[in-house]
């Protein structure tokens, strides 16, 4: 039985043709996967299914019946739930007052939630999407958040789940987690549709998996009877190395130093005694589950906290009290972890996030004026050079997809000449095109000269890059590991465990 067909889907904004004659038919009872690049209209083509958007041409059914919806309450009402990339959750309300939104019973002007809470806690056990009912949505973790959108959905009697790139925020742990609250779902008769572009991912979860392209379904194929390699060139329409190529390191002197670093975070996991090096002409990568103070060393090595005790030294110069400001000016350039807040501006043109603190200095302005054709002229270049696709020096950050955006964050960073590159997940929330455009750049830059220290939550990419990898457990660097090291033992050491004689770490 087919839950869902859409035939023929064409979506145009401005110039741009989002989804062309895309033609999609998913089975019930199924996970589908939707794969492609950033921009290939997988995220356009689920909003229409789900009634965000309207389609400029093309017919919908849904369990065998046309349907036209008018918004996502006609999508809801006929059984489909979608759970968004950026969760619809109120911070400051419960999780019990945000899943029933929108459907509240009221008695006497007053609210009843006691029948809700009940149905909520018999959804959460039935599925193992556990979650307290009474928490604020502040209060809890993302993994718990996205919790919660899910039990949105169910609470609504969805039979047809959509799942916006739902691990992009998520540790491998809870991803792990996620995967088998969808096989519960699938077991228990729902209809999965999945939007994604990661390759393992797809071949872990789906039973089908279709590919979109340029705003195209470029095939619909089974899992098991496909290779990543094959989806890989069915998504980018061309082979894609899997695997990054680059020569042994070319160690140089020591450029950063950090000793002793410790910090007290409040809430979170804080800073034990930190002492490492990176060398210039090497890539040294921060491997750990999220949590155990990669976050906090971010921000302490490029300005954005202080620490407790310590000293952080670049080029022999000790830096540990200088500014964010400062720090850039000697060298140091930031792809942080989360773009969205620390990376770029949305609201502001791709050109002006290009030339972000630089922009008072030449040829970007001349006497306190802003020299907007300089400015344009040197996006317009960056554009080209860094592979920015879709994007315009006027056009909006916030309008570009996710592997664009980090693109972004990466030409401005990287067109500075840095000494030092503080990569934080620089490959999270994109694709496998832009990945590895992203960690040619990366390894281009350690080859000439520069020190990359990498932090990523990816053991896949740290083990791909890194020419020295540190273990990060509970706010410790508690090993050092050279770039073969087995797979299997990083993650024992990320849990905690000890294996073997560790190195000094150096």
């Amino acid at each position: 039985m087919t839950a869902v067909e859409l035939i023929g889907i064409e979506k145009q904004f401005g110039s741009t043709k989002a989804c062309d004659a895309v033609d999609l038919s998913v089975k019930a009872g199924e996970i589908h996967c939707l794969l492609g690049e950033n921009g290939a209209g997988k995220s356009t083509l689920m909003k229409i299914l789900f009634g965000l958007y309207r389609a400029d041409a093309g017919k919908v059914r849904v369990g065998g019946e046309e349907v036209h919806f008018r918004g996502p309450a006609d999508a809801i009402a006929k059984g489909l739930g979608m759970v968004h990339q950026h969760f619809m959750l109120v911070d400051r309300m419960t999780v019990t007052e945000n899943i029933i939104a929108g459907q509240e019973s009221r008695r006497w002007g007053l609210l009843q939630t006691r029948e809700a809470r009940d149905s909520i806690v018999e959804l959460s056990k039935k599925y193992g999407l556990h979650v307290s009912p009474d928490a604020l949505i502040e209060d809890i973790s993302v993994g718990e958040q996205q919790r919660v959108e899910i039990l949105k959905a169910l609470y609504r009697n969805a039979e047809i789940l959509i799942f916006d790139e739902p691990t992009a925020v998520l540790t491998p742990q809870e991803t792990h987690e996620l995967f088998e609250v969808m096989r519960k779902l699938k077991a228990d008769g729902k209809t999965i549709l999945l939007i994604t572009h990661k390759l393992r991912e797809t071949m872990a979860i789906s039973d089908r998996v279709s590919i979109l392209r340029g705003g195209r379904n470029a095939g619909t194929l089974k899992t098991a009877e496909t290779n990543p390699r094959e989806l890989a060139r069915r998504m980018v329409g061309r082979e894609v190395i899997l695997r990054v190529s680059r020569a042994s390191a070319q160690r140089q002197e020591v450029l950063l130093q950090v000793d002793n670093l410790s910090m007290d975070a409040g809430n979170g996991t804080g800073l034990r005694q930190i002492s490492c090096t990176v060398h210039k002409g090497e890539i040294v990568g921060i491997a750990g589950v999220e949590g155990n103070g990669q976050l906090e060393l971010e921000e302490v090595i490029c300005g954005l906290r202080t620490t407790d005790s310590g000293k952080i030294s670049l080029a022999s110069q000790e830096i540990t009290h200088l500014s964010v400001s400062e720090r850039r000016a000697r060298g140091i350039a930031h792809i942080p972890s989360d773009r969205l807040r620390r990376g770029l501006v949305r609201q502001f043109n791709t050109s002006w996030n290009i030339i972000l603190g630089s922009q008072w200095k030449s040829p970007f302005a001349t006497g306190g004026v802003l020299r907007r054709q300089a400015i344009a002229t040197h996006a317009a270049e960056l554009i080209t050079a860094f592979d920015i696709r879709g994007a315009a020096p006027g056009q909006a950050a916030g309008a570009m997809s996710g592997g664009n955006q980090q693109k972004l964050v990466l030409a401005r960073e990287l067109s500075r000449a840095p000494k030092l590159i503080v990569a934080c997940q620089p490959t999270r929330g994109v694709d496998v095109g832009a990945i590895e455009y992203i960690h040619s750049r990366l390894v281009q830059a350690r080859d000439d000269g520069a020190a990359v220290l990498l932090i990523s939550a990816e053991l896949d990419e740290i083990r791909a890059l890194s020419d020295r990898i540190l273990v990060m457990y509970e706010g410790a660097i508690i090993a050092e590991r050279e770039e073969n090291c087995p797979e299997e033992e990083l993650g024992l050491l990320m849990a905690g465990h000890e294996v073997g004689e560790d190195a000094d770490i150096r």
